[in-house]
């Protein structure tokens, strides 16, 4: 079918990123959009034409997962290196971190009011942390496979965990128990969402299938096979009636759940598409994947009044209608198939004067250490980083020289101001100490480090824990030979001293 006027459009993209985009997210104004990629960093975007844009330096590994808070005035931020962060989404990007889990941090959620922080890792555990007070909850176990996402439902008294053991789990965040499990024996699923309304949960499929549950009757509502490769997220419109997915077979698809079916084929990206998020009005939507660039559209399905649909919809209670999102008794579950009338839209051909969008970068490197077991830093130590104003272009790899040096500011403005005890850091807040750090920094990975395949990343580290067990193995093995042979001594100056008492005696 051919495009019209109410069809969506990609009006911009952005390039700054060196590896794949793993997460987007738009702040709750709109007036921002952050994402996290593989190569390590994270990048605040603003959507006026040619404002600067800041990347933040901190995470040392893959940068899987980031949310703002309802308020805009934190971004959290997940990775591989197993810690979270917490951002202040400004010029000065200060930031606090906590190790949060034993394995990579998968994805991060905050619930609705902001109190509350969910962390799904590959140590097969949920974790919940108090926000205002900034320290950890509790944890939730039941998965046996590596906790892929956990999400908070609208009213934030459940949440949503999807695992490689190819099970779904409602937890209750009162009794901190598992309430509800859907189990499905193809694949599992990558990503889940609640809906607005807290009724239904959408997974992403690894058999390329997105699944809509009922929760309340707990019943699979809506099953959807229009993806050719896995599905690695979706994103509800905040009106509830549409659903868009990101696939690794290169498509956005825009979902019609109203009418059970699909809409929309998008084709902006060129290989795997591995994040998608609605804004929070619902206007624009982006997108991001391998190819390291960052979509923005705009909806404009969304400006049809779908009033109507809704409220027709609102009536049917009864088992004679054909099952929807909006009924409370649906049938059985039924497939919902690609049809032909679909409408595919390629930006490439169809668009010639396409925005790119390239602005000036600002780099902010933090310079917090890792703290212990403790969940934050406390406050006397907590946001050690230091902005490095100068203008990278962003198709350049990041650089730390002596220019970086030479524009901090000189009077009034030292750098120990950044820090929120400058007397912990007095010895280090001369200009050529930082010069020294900023230059012999290893959290700042090479190209080749960054280029490393994740199948690669994971087989080392696994090579690596079982190396460590091998030589926490050797040592208990040492220590207890040690302790036989001095038990050994022991015995024979023992035996030598009988022997002389006999001796003696005779």
């Amino acid at each position: 079918m051919a495009s019209s006027p109410e069809d969506p459009v990609l009006e911009r993209y952005f390039k700054g990123h060196k590896a794949a985009i793993t997460s987007v997210d738009f702040s709750p104004n709109g007036k921002q959009l952050a994402t996290g990629s593989w190569d390590t960093f994270l990048m605040l975007w603003s959507l006026r034409p040619q404002a600067r844009a800041f990347r933040y330096v901190g995470h040392k590994d893959v940068v899987t997962s980031l949310q703002f808070s309802p308020l805009g005035n934190l971004l959290a931020s997940a990775s591989r290196d197993r810690t979270i962060r917490l951002w202040i989404p400004d010029k000065r990007g200060k930031s606090s971190e906590f190790k949060a889990h034993t394995a990579p941090v998968r994805s991060v959620d905050f619930s609705a009011d902001g109190q509350f922080l969910a962390t799904a890792s590959e140590d097969k555990s949920i974790k919940v942390w108090n926000m205002y007070r900034q320290r950890f909850l509790y944890s939730l176990y039941r998965h046996t496979h590596w906790v892929r996402c956990a999400k908070f439902s609208p009213d934030g008294r459940l949440i949503v965990s999807c695992s490689e053991d190819k099970t779904i789990k409602i937890w209750d965040t009162t009794s901190k128990q598992c309430v509800n499990n859907f189990s499905d024996f193809v694949g599992f699923a990558n990503f889940v969402a609640f809906n607005p309304n807290g009724t239904c949960i959408a997974s992403a499929g690894s058999d390329h299938t997105v699944k809509i549950w009922d929760i309340r009757v707990n019943k699979l509502l809506q099953h959807y096979q229009v993806h050719s490769g896995g599905v690695n997220c979706v994103s509800f419109h905040p009106s509830g009636n549409y659903l868009i997915t990101a696939s690794s077979d290169g498509t956005l698809k825009i979902l019609d759940l109203l009418e059970g079916r699909l809409i929309y084929t998008l084709q902006g990206h060129t290989g795997p598409v591995f994040t998608v998020s609605f804004s929070k009005g619902g206007e624009l939507f982006t997108s991001g994947g391998a190819d390291a660039q960052v979509l923005l559209w705009r909806t404009n399905f969304d400006e049809l009044n779908y009033k109507d649909v809704s409220k027709r919809n609102l009536k049917r209670l009864h088992f004679d209608s054909p099952p929807h999102l909006l009924d409370i008794y649906p049938r059985t579950p039924h497939p919902h198939e690609e049809r032909t009338e679909t409408v595919e839209i390629n930006p490439k051909l169809d668009v010639i004067d396409l925005q790119t969008s390239t602005p000036p970068v600002v780099d902010i490197l933090s310079f917090d250490s890792t703290t212990d077991e403790q969940p934050f830093l406390p406050k006397s130590v907590r946001n050690r980083e230091r902005i490095l104003p100068v203008l990278w272009p962003c198709d350049k790899p990041t650089q730390t020289t002596e220019t970086t040096v030479r524009t901090l500011p000189d009077k009034g403005e030292e750098i120990c101001g950044y820090f929120l005890n400058p007397s912990l850091m007095a010895s280090e807040c001369s200009p050529t100490v930082l010069k020294k750090k900023t230059e012999d920094r290893s959290d700042l990975p090479s190209e080749s480090q960054r280029s490393i395949p994740l199948a690669v990343t994971d087989a080392l580290e696994h090579i690596m824990e079982q190396l460590n067990v091998l030589t926490q193995t050797v040592s208990i093995l040492e220590q207890r030979l040690t302790l036989t042979e001095d038990k050994l001594k022991d015995c024979l100056e023992n035996q030598q001293k009988l022997f002389n008492a006999i001796q003696q005696k005779i």
